[in-house]
């Protein structure tokens, strides 16, 4: 394979531009030593082969999406300056800039009235959710799936909250009686539906959980940290469009654009449909707000410095893509469902495999078939080396029994839980490239499990 080299014409370009803004000031020229910066890169560039190939789509592992090229070269330029967005006069251009990007994305969700900002990513949005949540719900507890991600609990743990785990469905989505429950206590303040489970891309039910706001007193925060640009996408089950449609009405979400948003790590965005919980961030800095009356993006943020190239990079990128149904962007998130749709139906029909469920957006979970659990993991696993073996990425996923039984992989339950196999399949790529994928797959199991009958 090779990679793009002509875009680095382009940041010349562009580069060019940027140092017009600053001709009128005396030369300055950085001091290196060519050949020493020759080395180091050739160096750094050696080590960096030792990774799996995340940007090739035969890399359908884990949740690594690369970057736009747009986004790659607008986040270079803005290194020549290396803007901070914490206060205005650290990043006058790419403050402003970031503020248009975010709106962008509140818009996405139904809000033109909000506040946020972008963050380091999805950990540190939740973060900044659940404070508000402790500080206008004081005592009470965050309740939350056993699906939804593990650091809701932790960052509960850190804030000194309470935290109540909500037991979930067959489907990984969390159970509605379960939250009833634990609302009937009295005791949540706070319940955490996630649009797109990092597992199987489970939805949680969000209109229903509207529905028992109206009887009980809590807040809802939506983690759509890998889900939400799919609110987009046209191609979607009316369960999961349902969930998206109803967004508007929640108290906090948090997206990453580093995910679908085809940004580079790490830019995470939280957003608060109520512009005046703003207060809780007040305070004092003598010595940092005072080239300008407006707000500043540390105003409204518990990171302090942060990259303004990460603002710079989305904006550009939001240039080139802009967040509308029916757009280029969109389209490419339809095509990742598609694929993840073709890899589940062609799994359907191979013997030694056993999809969970059809993907709610473009995460596959699959099972190995084998008499027991323990031998349908220690199989999968296996499938798993064989594919590494033959340049396929997969990932690996724990389920428990409650939503892996259903499929009927296994016969005899001689464990709490099923290892199996799974994909994101979060790059357009994917549906062009799923023959060759499922080729690649089909012969690590006819190492691992042998020839399939009829073949």
């Amino acid at each position: 394979m090779t990679f793009d080299y002509r875009s680095v014409e382009l940041l010349k370009d562009a580069l060019r531009s940027l140092e017009e803004g600053f001709r009128h000031l005396p030369d300055l020229s950085e001091r290196i030593d060519p050949e020493e910066v020759r080395s180091a890169l050739l160096a750094t560039a050696e080590r960096l082969r030792d990774n799996f190939p995340y940007h090739h789509p035969l890399y359908i592992g884990q949740m690594l999406k690369p970057p736009h090229p747009v986004a790659r070269l607008a986040y270079a330029l803005a290194m020549w300056i290396n803007p901070n967005n914490h206060a205005l006069d650290g990043g006058r251009a790419s403050s402003a800039m970031e503020k248009e990007a975010v709106a962008q994305i509140a818009r996405m969700f139904g809000w033109e009235t909000h506040l946020g900002h972008l963050c380091s990513g999805g950990t540190m949005a939740n973060f900044e959710a659940l404070w508000i949540s402790r500080e206008l719900r004081p005592g009470k507890s965050v309740a939350a799936s056993t699906q939804a991600h593990y650091t809701h609990s932790r960052l509960a743990a850190v804030l000194g909250m309470p935290f109540t785990s909500i037991d979930a469905d067959a489907r990984g989505r969390m159970d509605l009686a379960a939250l009833e429950r634990a609302l009937v206590t009295g005791d949540v303040g706070t319940v955490v539906v996630t649009l797109g489970t990092t597992a199987a891309g489970a939805m949680d039910p969000l209109p229903e959980v509207l529905d028992l706001r109206k009887r009980y007193d809590f807040r809802i925060h939506v983690d759509a940290a890998y889900g939400g640009y799919f609110t987009l996408a046209s191609n979607l089950d009316a369960k999961t469009r349902r969930a998206f449609d109803a967004i508007a009405q929640v108290d906090s979400i948090v997206v990453d654009p580093h995910k679908h948003g085809l940004q580079p790590y790490g830019c995470g965005c939280v957003l608060f449909r109520d512009p005046d919980v703003g207060r809780f961030y007040r305070h004092d800095s003598p010595y940092t707000y005072f080239s300008s009356g407006d707000l500043h993006l540390g105003e409204i943020s518990l990171e302090c410095s942060r990259p303004g190239a990460s603002a710079a990079a989305l904006w550009a990128t939001l240039r080139v893509f802009p967040l509308e149904r029916r757009g280029a962007f969109a389209a490419d998130l339809d095509a990742c469902r598609e694929a993840a749709m073709a890899l589940h139906d062609a799994l359907q029909t191979d013997t030694r495999f056993v999809p969970l469920f059809p993907p709610e957006l473009d995460i596959v979970l699959w099972a190995v078939r084998a008499s027991t659990a323990r031998e349908a993991s220690a199989l999968a696993q296996r499938v798993f080396e064989a594919a590494a073996k033959r340049d396929l990425h997969l990932a690996l996923a724990t389920i428990p029994r409650a939503m892996a039984e259903p499929a009927a992989a296994v016969r005899d339950w001689d464990a709490a839980d099923l290892l199996c196999l799974r994909a994101c399949v979060m790059k357009p790529e994917h549906s062009e490239w799923m023959p060759e994928i499922l080729n690649r797959l089909q012969a690590a199991a006819d190492d691992v499990c042998g020839v399939r009958s009829g073949t």
